[in-house]
């Protein structure tokens, strides 16, 4: 689908992306550190041209230890430089310069209590370079961008080449699935992933239609709203005053991730659009029941508070700023540089 821009009055800088791994790098920032002292060995990786689960299954093989037992917060694009902790149950601490291999290296190792395990990090911070483009362009989207608040859009890389993840999600939402969403149930990552990419494609029609109506920064009755800082969800019943606390980015409108225990539950208007969405889909919230503890459902903020710092290259600019987990950087990308078309599908 193609999404709208918040910052549409603003004119682009163009340009291009990922001209190389290194003009797109991207750091986790963890929700804690290692202690130093603990059953599980944490590994601080660099990696550049391999997917997450390509380092994962190296180290777990190096290791000894089953890949299913390794544990990682998120998975990280393959088109970059990145940086992550990754975690593993062995009693041995290795020499870290040992454990590299094509792509990777270990950085540092320590030692934890728990398995790290998929959310645990704060988010990502990012040093993304746009070869020629235009600065003073980016910089007018970037001062837009920190008045309106980022729309917090699930990314292309969340649904696949044409779209094939979420299609797969929705066919095994099915009464009777197709054979290939029958051995896809068979895979829980696969089930998972691609129950979520269509989760997430429904809640980008959901923030569209909010960006279109004029409501993306507005708080309605019976609107489940989200606390920025803590998470936390409630329902809106005092329109007026939550759309004062929207506007100063203490919380967010929440669209669905729909799923068949998604609460609260939104009332009014807000309980119609989700309605409308899913029966335009063919569904009702209890579907989502055949897709089990995945398709249990949640609640997205759909507007972010976002800080776009820019420096001067000598072909281009270079843009860093930090997004909370499960957030975007080709979504603030697009704001800056409004060309679709040359930004890049190929994450994980």
């Amino acid at each position: 689908m193609s999404l709208p821009y918040v910052t549409a009055a603003c004119p682009g800088s163009g340009g291009r992306l990922k001209a190389a791994p290194e003009d797109f790098r991207v750091h986790e920032l963890p929700a804690y550190l290692p202690t130093g002292a603990g059953p599980h060995l944490y590994l601080h990786v660099e990696k550049r041209g391999r997917t997450t689960r390509d380092v994962v299954r190296a180290l777990a093989r190096a290791l000894g230890v089953a890949e299913r037992d390794a544990g990682y917060a998120g998975l990280k694009d393959r088109a970059a430089v990145t940086t992550q902790w990754l975690s593993f149950p062995v009693a041995r601490d290795p020499d870290p310069a040992s454990l590299g291999g094509d792509g990777y290296r270990v950085l540092t190792a320590s030692r934890h209590q728990n398995k790290l395990r998929p959310g645990h990090a704060r988010g990502n911070a990012f040093e993304v370079t746009v070869r020629g483009g235009a600065l003073e362009a980016a910089r007018g989207c970037a001062e837009a961008l920190a008045r309106s608040g980022l729309p917090n859009f699930f990314g292309p890389q969340r649904f696949g080449r044409d779209g094939a993840n979420a299609a797969l999600g929705r066919a095994l939402l099915d009464p009777d699935p197709p054979p290939e969403a029958r051995r896809a149930a068979r895979d829980r990552f696969l089930r998972r992933f691609a129950l979520s990419a269509f989760q997430s494609e429904l809640f980008n029609r959901w923030l569209a239609e909010r960006l279109a109506d004029g409501l993306f920064a507005t708080a309605l009755a019976g609107d489940v709203l989200k606390k920025l800082e803590s998470g936390g969800v409630f329902v809106c019943e005092a329109p007026e005053l939550d759309s004062a606390r929207v506007a100063a980015f203490e919380v967010s409108p929440a669209g669905p991730m729909f799923g068949h225990q998604l609460k609260p539950v939104a009332t009014g208007l807000p309980a119609e659009r989700e309605a409308r969405l899913l029966a335009a889909e063919g569904l009702a919230p209890a579907d989502f029941a055949r897709g089990g503890d995945e398709a249990a459902g949640t609640w997205r903020a759909a507007r972010l508070p976002i800080e776009v710092a820019l420096s001067p290259l000598p072909d281009g600019y270079l843009a860093r700023f930090a997004l909370p987990r499960g957030s975007y950087a080709t979504v603030v990308m697009r704001e800056l540089m409004k060309d679709d078309a040359d930004l890049p599908d190929d994450g994980e």
